[in-house]
């Protein structure tokens, strides 16, 4: 009966080293490929944000240019913020804010600039022109520029 004993002990050898190397190098592999995918994530978000607040803004500036005589003049991001109470005209609390909110081509058409927060700051900006002629472009400020892949969005 101890022999049984001392054979089962024997089997039971658990992993080797080389068996555990192999687990932690491909634990390490999968680590490499997806932790920068993760860290990029944040960044989208932001720059989603920041696309939400010019949308925003456009919508507001729309609505205030059915008040207007369907003009733009005296548009501000203070006017917009009259109108949308979500709209944002100064970075806090780690959210997308307008930075520009101003008329142009003499009361016909507008600029609106949405920044992004985070550390790189993206910009995505909506343009009308006196035709009717909208157009939205980016910046992006740091090195993901997945929200802003050929300056429009």
């Amino acid at each position: 009966m101890a022999r049984r004993r001392l054979r089962s002990v024997r089997d039971d050898q658990g992993f080797t080293l080389i068996e555990l190397l192999v687990v932690i190098l491909i634990i390490g592999i999968l680590a490499a490929i997806a932790i920068p995918s993760f860290l990029s994530q944040r960044a989208k978000a932001y720059d989603a944000l920041a696309k939400e607040m010019a949308r925003t803004g456009l919508e507001a500036a729309e609505t205030y240019s059915t008040d207007h005589n369907s003009e733009y003049t005296g548009m501000s991001g203070k006017a917009l913020h009259e109108y949308e109470p979500a709209i944002q005209t100064a970075a806090a609390n780690n959210n997308a804010y307008l930075s520009v909110a101003e008329e142009k081509e003499g009361g016909k058409g507008y600029v609106i600039t949405a920044v992004a927060p985070g550390p790189n700051a993206d910009t995505f900006t909506v343009t009308r022109k006196e035709n009717g002629e909208v157009l939205r472009t980016c910046k992006a400020v740091g090195t993901n520029k997945s929200g802003c892949p050929n300056n429009t969005w």
